[in-house]
């Protein structure tokens, strides 16, 4: 296969490397030149993969944007691995390529003109009604694939023919794909749980035991689960990979940026600090306002996530965010609005 994997991020890079080595023809483009040329001599992601040796046969790209459409034209999958921010203008130049194209980025497009922030599929279907795409998802941390350790994604799309390239393209016997047509249950999923990591990393921050840590979870995966029903997602998918899996890897693994931040938060930090820090971006502090925005909108109670957002815009301590969670009333567990 020829695959075009447009942003070198650590994400792109991984996935660019673990497509690379099993003989399909990679090329990984970049904006910035230079990082392009770093990347072609030294066969590094210095700033984002630094110990990761890039295959010999991945070839690099810094083509203008308004040259990406010709460097796509005879791709057979084109893989967007911007942030959700570089997302609506990456697909607007892509509008009317006929390969299949997926996004990897999970999270809220933040409103700018309109009152709610929109799901990758939602831009998409703006921006290129007219494109075959989808989103590839799951519980993943870069470097472990880049390293080519076990790994189990998700393809999902209502177009079986994005499912396909994915699985032909990504599927190895390191990294496992499986296909799903919820694409509306899987972006849900890897939003929501970036906002859910903030929260369990300031509760490990707390110390507040592993008791709080599990209870915390499994409420944020409920939380999850109500808001991707009420946007038309299938309930069993937030109890597969993009559901249970994303959330427990995210609000536990040290390799986590959005957990990093609850911790830092935790230990008195700003949100300036906790993000500048991490020198990568951390989706969850850029989607939790438009989560609890769209969830207010349904009606669907995410006091977790509003906690979150709270603590984010500084109206709230860390430990007044604890205390007002566990001061709500009694409900039943699986009551809808719990």
């Amino acid at each position: 296969m020829k695959i075009i994997v447009l942003g070198a991020g650590a994400w792109g890079t991984a996935l660019a490397v673990s497509a690379s080595g099993q003989q399909h023809r990679v090329t990984l483009w970049a904006r910035n030149a230079d990082q392009v040329w770093s990347m072609e001599q030294r066969r590094q992601n210095q700033r984002y993969l630094p110990d990761v040796v890039l295959p010999p046969g991945l070839a690099f790209s810094s083509a203008e944007l308004s040259g990406l459409q010709a460097l796509a034209f005879d791709a057979d999958l084109v893989v967007v691995a911007t942030p959700m921010a570089a997302l609506r203008p990456m697909l607007t130049t892509l509008r009317g390529l006929r390969a299949p194209v997926a996004w990897l980025c999970k999270g809220f497009e933040t409103p700018v003109c309109k009152p709610l922030g929109l799901l990758a599929h939602e831009i998409q279907a703006l921006v290129a009604p007219e494109m075959v795409a989808g989103v590839l998802s799951g519980p993943s941390f870069a470097l472990e694939v880049a390293r080519g350790q076990p790994t189990a994604l998700v393809a999902a799309s209502v177009h079986e023919a994005v499912r396909q390239a994915l699985v032909a393209a990504f599927h190895s016997p390191s990294l496992r794909v499986y296909a799903n047509e919820d694409i509306v249950g899987v972006e849900v999923g890897g939003a929501v749980k970036n906002v859910l990591a903030i929260a369990t990393g300031l509760c490990d921050g707390l110390h507040l035991g592993l008791n709080a840590r599990a209870a915390l979870i499994t409420r944020g995966l409920a939380e999850m689960t109500r808001l991707g029903l009420a946007l038309g997602a299938r309930a069993e998918t937030f109890m597969g990979l993009s559901g249970l899996g994303d959330l427990v890897l995210t609000a536990t693994g040290d390799l986590s940026r959005n957990r990093r931040v609850g911790l830092a938060l935790a230990q008195g930090q700003t949100l300036q600090q906790a993000t500048s820090a991490l020198g990568h971006v951390a989706e969850g502090v850029y989607s939790a306002r438009t989560v609890v925005q769209r969830a207010l909108v349904l009606g669907v109670n995410m006091p977790i996530a509003q906690a979150v957002v709270d603590l984010l815009d500084g109206q709230m301590t860390p430990q007044q965010a604890v205390a007002r969670l566990m001061g709500r009333e009694p409900t039943e567990e699986l009551a809808a609005s719990a």
